[in-house]
């Protein structure tokens, strides 16, 4: 099954459990229906789906609106750069929110997605969710394979209180990865562990863990017992299980695919130094160069031979 299907039928399954739930957005029944991630959604008789225009800001302001009230809804956005739009919002509005504990007992869900599929230019240059979160503390994730789509998705879509939980369009036609099972994830579903080893750790952010992957595969391969994190969140998360972890493999990878100079692994780079004695440290993430806000590849490539070479040294 391809990321696109699965995430499209979670999404299907879970508006549809759910009364009085309001879910709009440019062209989300309609026309190509976000590229297929909408398509087919239905709700219950109480429930409203809205094919809007495309003013973002005015579209994050009724969502904030219904949620004041105690409407829940959900608001699916063709591309995460066009959130900048709704900045004043996502600062003074959801501020307000939380200062007067309007809406507590409804659900407001931002649901963007990151066109990273490469080659667009200038107007997809974000894929950092953890630079909008960040500016309210705004909790985030990020969707990445089988096991955290089903816990975010159910858990997180529709539960009082604000989020934004992003897809990746480069993953759309990929096939879903599915790792054979979780060894451990928190209450909160921001920290997935699917594989235990005593050689290395590696730390997947963001949009990375297909690379993440592929990379624990290329190391089991050659006889590297590893363990492998997903991180979903884009703020700093509750991650003692990791470090743990690196405690007694003493050597980290970490894998970042964040296009911004705000890290989303910054802070457990911070914490991790300040409490693992490490062997090795590789820090694998993007080189901004010059001409990044033109049309190039978005995918990151992972010089596995250079890393093997660099955990036997």
């Amino acid at each position: 099954m391809k990321y696109l299907e699965f995430v499209n039928t979670l999404l299907k399954d879970e508006v549809a459990k759910h009364d009085k739930l309001v879910l709009f957005g440019q062209n989300i029944s309609a026309g190509s229906c976000l590229g297929g991630l909408t398509r087919g959604l239905s709700v219950r008789p109480s429930s409203k789906i809205i094919n809007s225009t495309n003013s973002e800001n005015t579209l994050c302001g009724f969502g904030f609106g219904m949620m004041m009230n105690g409407v829940s809804s959900i608001f699916f956005m063709k591309q995460l750069d066009f959130l900048l739009l709704g900045i004043d919002h996502l600062v003074n509005t959801y501020n307000i929110i939380r200062n007067t504990k309007q809406g507590n007992d409804s659900s407001f869900t931002i649901m963007p997605i990151v066109v990273d599929n490469g080659y667009q230019g200038p107007q997809s240059s974000l894929n950092n969710l953890p630079d909008f979160c960040s500016i309210a503390r705004i909790p985030g994730f990020s969707i990445t394979n089988k096991w955290d789509a089903e816990k975010i998705i159910s858990k997180e879509l529709v539960s009082p209180g604000f989020r934004i939980i992003t897809v990746s369009q480069r993953l759309f036609k990929e096939e879903l990865l599915s790792p054979e099972k979780v060894h451990y994830s928190n209450n909160d579903n921001t920290v997935f562990q699917f594989s235990t080893g005593k050689d290395a750790t590696i730390v997947c952010f963001n949009f990375s863990f297909p690379q993440g992957w592929s990379l624990y595969q290329e190391l089991k391969k050659n006889n590297i017992d590893v363990s492998i994190f997903n991180v979903t969140s884009a703020i700093p998360a509750a991650w003692n299980q990791i470090i743990e972890d690196v405690r007694n493999s003493k050597k980290l990878i970490i894998i970042d695919d964040t296009k911004s100079y705000n890290l989303a692994c910054d802070a457990f780079v911070t914490d991790i130094c300040g409490t693992c004695d490490l062997k090795k440290k590789i820090i694998i993430k993007r080189q901004l160069s010059h001409d990044w806000l033109n049309p190039t590849s978005d995918v990151m490539e992972l010089d596995t031979k250079h890393i093997i070479h660099e955990l036997a040294s």
